[in-house]
């Protein structure tokens, strides 16, 4: 089953924002400043950026499992997204019902 690896929150400048979130969360600033780490394994991981949507990345464990989820959330009603990806994606786009948009991320690449 899919977890929730990443909350991508949509920021106007990162480290004001990287300031706030990881004192908020007691979170800290990993080997990208972009990414705010927990310090409890377990949790989701924050990525900060100026350019994304805020989104969720949900993580499977390999592309069996990415595929396998893909089809069971869209059972669930989820919709796939048209959208332009890089050749070497590990990503898949979908949009709940009410549109909003999110990430299932083969973490196995």
């Amino acid at each position: 089953m899919v977890r929730i690896g990443a909350i991508v929150l949509h920021v106007s400048d990162t480290g004001r924002a990287a300031a706030f979130w990881s004192q908020a969360l007691g979170y800290h600033r990993g080997d990208n400043p972009d990414f705010l780490l927990p310090n409890e394994s377990g949790q989701p991981r924050v990525h900060l950026d100026e350019t994304d949507r805020t989104h969720l990345d949900l993580w499977a464990d390999n592309e069996t499992e990415q595929r396998a989820e893909v089809e069971r959330l869209q059972l669930l009603g989820a919709t796939r997204v048209d959208w332009d990806y890089p050749e070497d994606a590990d990503f898949v786009v979908l949009a709940d019902p009410d549109g909003n948009l999110f990430c299932v991320i083969n973490c196995s690449h």
